[in-house]
């Protein structure tokens, strides 16, 4: 299960992700995105309550950082242990920028 909660602010879109970011929930939040960021140029993910992402869910956040490099930035903040693992094995902490 996946919740996602969405705070915009003028061009700025915060996206909290609470649970599991897996095959099962990526469709999910990549229908909310790109509903979502056409306006947006600084996004951020809050993930402190994120408590697993599969290969699906790395692709969303690949696809959302391909897309905002063209109109933004995009952060991600929050990183749980379980999840900074996940990055840093799989190479994406040189990819992404997570603080």
């Amino acid at each position: 299960m996946l919740n996602i909660t969405k705070n915009v602010n003028g061009g700025d879109l915060k996206v909290i992700l609470e649970g599991r970011l897996d095959t099962t929930t990526a469709p999910m939040l990549e229908a909310e995105l790109n509903k979502s960021l056409s306006e947006v140029k600084n996004l951020t993910f809050d993930l402190e309550k994120l408590d697993y992402i599969s290969s699906a869910g790395l692709r969303v956040l690949l696809s959302s950082q391909k897309i905002m490099n063209k109109q933004g930035s995009m952060v991600i903040i929050n990183t749980s242990s379980e999840v900074k693992e996940i990055f840093d094995v799989t190479g994406f902490s040189d990819i992404l920028t997570i603080k």
